[in-house]
């Protein structure tokens, strides 16, 4: 009998399947020879399951990359629900990480807040270090960041308009106020405040019209400074909760053994990302509509995806999760050294988005 081109191509194909069933049956035996020797060693203690979740296997599919549904933050689209919190500034590595940072915002579709630019109040000597608007884009948020101490200084010589500079500089599309009195106590260089934070913050938002954040710096806070933060038209309340990063605890680092053995405790003292999560449910069902602030950013002890998945979704309001040391460890290298990490987080979003969901 005569073979045809297409007798032969069937061959070719039928000799491809079967050389792939042998291929996948040496993976199945080495897989299964896996999974005996590790199978004693991954068995799940009693006690330490997970249980802020239901898990549940069968309602959907494994998740497609950028599955997770983009929305609206900040007055902006984002397609992860990631910030990646303030954190520095005016340093050598400041350059390195602010730019490996801005472009991770940029190829996962999260917002960025800048470290401390008090450097840039009155010159441009160190604004090279936090000039990324042009590698975040247009289309994300970017905030710039002041110290309360510095904020109160301003309100007081009635110089609110060096921060419309300020933001001009920076292409910024708000501020955030970062509130530390714990941490100005505790550093030897440390600033006093003369007034109430939360009445500097009013004055400020009286003569400043751009968007305002307002945040600790990993204390957290507690229900009376939450309820009057959500009285305000903020843009967002950042909860930099105890768990994080904690500067008290930083500037205790920096102090003398004196001072560590005097106040050492008060790096304690503070607040979880989880109560101030309940407390803010608590807030917002108790003011209604008096609540003008209705977005959050969940930072502080956010360890990992599943820590920001449950929170984000146990808030009753508009919120994402932030993250500093954990981000910083992976821009200080290479950028894919970052991309890597983050590109982990997200794939973790999203199939905790189609497989879980919070009790």
């Amino acid at each position: 009998m005569k073979t045809t081109a297409l007798d032969m191509g069937m061959q070719s194909k039928e000799e491809k399947l079967l050389r792939d069933m042998e291929a996948d049956d040496a993976n199945a035996v080495a897989r299964k020879r896996d999974h005996i020797e590790l199978a004693f060693r991954s068995q799940i203690a009693d006690g330490t399951l997970d249980n802020r979740f239901y898990y549940e296997p069968l309602l959907a599919g494994h998740p497609e990359r950028g599955a997770y549904p983009e929305f609206d933050f900040l007055g902006k689209r984002m397609r992860a629900p990631m910030w990646v919190s303030s954190m520095t500034g005016g340093t050598q590595l400041a350059h390195t990480i602010n730019h490996n940072l801005a472009r991770a915002c940029r190829d996962f579709g999260m917002g960025m807040g800048l470290g401390s630019c008090r450097s840039l109040l009155y010159t441009n000597e160190t604004l090279p270090d936090f000039n990324v608007r042009s590698i975040i884009g247009d289309d994300l948020p970017l905030y710039a960041n002041l110290g309360i101490a510095q904020v109160e200084q301003l309100v007081e010589r009635n110089q609110i308009t060096v921060v419309r500079e300020l933001m001009d500089k920076l292409s910024a599309d708000g501020l955030i106020i970062h509130v530390n009195p714990l941490q100005e106590w505790l550093q030897p260089e440390g600033d006093r405040f003369a007034h109430a934070p939360i009445d500097t913050i009013r004055r400020f938002m009286d003569n400043f019209q751009s968007p305002v954040i307002v945040k600790e710096v990993g204390q957290g806070m507690g229900y009376h400074s939450l309820k009057a933060l959500f009285q305000l038209p903020l843009a967002a309340i950042d909860f930099a909760a105890n768990g994080g990063t904690n500067f008290a605890k930083v500037e205790l680092l920096r102090s003398d053994d004196t001072k560590r053995n005097v106040y050492g405790q008060l790096a304690h003292v503070g607040h979880s990302a989880e109560e101030m999560t309940l407390m803010s449910n608590r807030i917002l069902e108790e003011l209604g509509n008096k609540a003008l602030c209705q977005q959050v950013i969940i930072s502080g002890g956010v360890k990992n995806f599943l820590d920001g998945y449950y929170l984000i979704h146990t808030l009753k309001c508009n919120a994402i999760y932030g993250q500093a040391s954990a981000f910083l460890r992976h821009a200080r290298e290479d950028y894919e050294t970052l991309y890597e990490y983050v590109d982990a987080q997200v794939q973790g979003i999203e199939l905790a988005n189609a497989l879980l969901r919070v009790k």
